[in-house]
């Protein structure tokens, strides 16, 4: 299964002060934007999204179709596909994607230890 590029997705009481600890350790700005609250931060491979006020506790994150360059994959696992394979392993989904569609969706399941996974497809 291939679940595309991860990052993790933190939850931050202050964005700002976020930002300058993450570029103090060698990140700099990806994407996102300041004046609604999010961030992707880059560090070679490494991706942390920082969120202010979007959601609560840190979230696994993955993007099936992209690189952690944010480039669309030529060949990847459509989320649907990944669902059907979970679902038939006996993992609980707690937010399915609508499997009668295409393109962006996205599912999310709790890990063993409650750690949330995001499945978050935008292509």
């Amino acid at each position: 299964m291939k679940l595309g590029a991860f990052s993790i997705s933190l939850s931050v009481k202050d964005i700002k002060a976020s930002k300058e600890f993450y570029e103090n350790l060698g990140f700099a700005v990806f994407a996102g934007d300041m004046a609604r609250n999010y961030l992707i931060m880059k560090n070679g491979n490494a991706l942390v999204g920082l969120f202010q006020g979007m959601f609560q506790g840190n979230i696994l994150t993955f993007n099936p179709g992209w690189d952690e360059n944010a480039n669309t994959l030529e060949s990847f696992d459509d989320v649907r596909d990944i669902q059907r394979h979970l679902k038939a392993q006996g993992i609980r989904i707690g937010q399915e994607a609508d499997e009668n569609t295409t393109g962006p969706a996205s599912i999310m399941l709790i890990d063993p230890d409650g750690n949330p996974v995001l499945i978050d497809q935008h292509v």
